[in-house]
C-alpha cells in the first residue's frame, strides 16, 4: 500500500518538482548542543541520546567523504541530492564555519539544496540570513525545527530547554524570508494524550508550516527516559495508538503541507522500546492503511478538533 497515495510526501513533492527521484544524505558535521555543554544544561533532552544514532566516527571526515559514502549506499540511484545536517544541534556554531560547512555540502556533485537541523532557540537572525541566501541562489533550503509538542509543561518535563515561543518567533521570522519550516514532532512523550496532540497540530498549522515530521517516542540505551522504563516509571507507546495519533494529525494537516516523515525505527541494542519500531515499514504501513480506511491527508480539517470538545 502506497503511503504517497494518502500523503503529501517529500518524496513525492520533490519528483513532481525536479523530475526524477531526490535523496537525503546525511552528514554529521560535528556539532554539539547547548543543552548538553552547559550552556543550557547538561544530559539534553530526557529521550536524547543522540550518540547512540550518530555515527560519531563519522564526525571526522569531510563533508565531501560523507557525501561520497553516502551516495554510494542508495540503492535506487539518482543524481540529485539534499545534504541533510541531522547529528544535534547544525546552526550552533560560528557563523563562518556554518558557512564553510554548508559550502562544501553545497559544492557537491548533485546537491541541489540543504536541510538543516537545529532547535528554535539557536537559530540568530544572521544564520536565517545565511540560509536565505543560498535559497536565493536558486538552492532548496528547509530548516528542520525540532518542537516535539507545543505544550509547554511537556516541554519543560523532558528538559527540552525552550518553550512555544522560541518556536512560534524562529517559524516566523523564517516564512517572512521564504525559508521552508519543517517541524519534528515526537507522539508519546510522558503525559500525553490524543488531545495534546491535537493542539499541537492545531497550533502549528494555524501558525504555518511548509513540512512536518512525525516520530514515535523512541526509548534509547543512554538516555534518561531508558532509565525511567527500567525502572517501571515510564510505558512505550503501542503501534495502535501510534497509528490512531499519526493518522489523527495527518488528516488535520493541510494537503499542500509536506510530510518528510510518518514514522521512525531504531535498531537494538540502541533501541529498548518499543519493539515495533525496529520493523522499517510497520509503521508506514499501518499508518497507510488507518488512512485509506479513514481518509487522507486534510480530510478532516473540518470540522475541527473533535476531541477538545469531548
Amino acid at each position: 500500500m502506497q503511503l504517497d497515495h494518502f500523503v503529501n510526501s517529500l518524496g513525492r513533492d520533490l519528483k513532481a518538482r525536479y523530475g526524477e527521484r531526490v535523496k537525503k544524505l546525511t552528514i554529521h558535521g560535528n556539532f554539539t548542543c547547548p543543552n548538553r555543554d552547559g550552556t543550557l544544561g547538561k544530559g539534553g533532552c530526557t529521550f536524547c541520546n543522540v550518540a547512540s544514532f550518530a555515527d560519531e566516527t563519522q564526525a571526522q571526515q569531510s563533508v565531501a567523504t560523507q557525501l561520497a559514502l553516502k551516495s554510494a549506499e542508495i540503492k535506487v540511484k539518482t543524481a540529485k541530492y539534499l545534504a541533510y545536517f541531522q547529528a544535534y544541534t547544525s546552526t550552533y556554531g560560528e557563523l563562518m564555519q556554518l558557512d564553510s560547512l554548508y559550502q562544501q555540502a553545497l559544492a557537491y556533485r548533485g546537491i541541489v539544496g540543504l536541510c538543516v537541523g537545529t532547535r528554535p532557540d539557536c537559530v540568530s537572525d544572521q544564520v536565517l540570513a545565511l540560509l536565505a541566501s543560498y535559497q536565493q541562489q536558486g538552492k532548496e533550503v528547509w530548516l528542520e525545527l525540532g518542537l516535539q509538542t507545543s505544550n509547554d509543561k511537556t516541554l519543560k518535563r523532558i528538559n527540552r530547554g525552550h518553550g512555544w515561543h522560541e518556536y512560534q518567533v524562529i517559524c516566523e521570522k523564517a516564512r517572512a524570508l521564504g525559508i521552508k519550516v519543517c517541524t519534528h514532532l515526537i507522539i508519546g512523550l510522558p503525559g500525553e494524550g490524543m488531545v495534546d496532540y491535537q493542539r499541537t497540530i492545531e497550533q502549528v498549522v494555524d501558525l504555518g508550516v511548509d513540512g512536518l515530521k512525525l516520530h514515535p517516542l523512541h526509548i534509547v540505551t543512554g538516555s534518561t527516559m531508558a532509565k525511567s522504563y527500567q525502572a517501571g516509571r515510564l510505558t512505550a507507546i503501542s503501534l495502535e495508538q501510534y497509528v490512531e495519533a499519526a493518522v489523527m494529525m495527518i488528516r488535520h494537516t493541510p494537503k499542500d503541507v509536506v510530510f518528510h516523515r510518518v514514522s521512525a525505527t531504531a535498531r537494538k541494542p540502541t533501541l529498548i522500546a518499543p519493539d515495533w519500531c525496529e520493523d522499517r515499514w510497520l509503521g508506514m504501513i499501518a499508518v497507510a492503511k488507518a488512512l485509506s480506511e479513514y481518509g487522507a491527508q486534510g480530510s478532516a480539517l473540518a470540522p475541527k478538533w473533535h476531541y477538545l470538545a469531548a
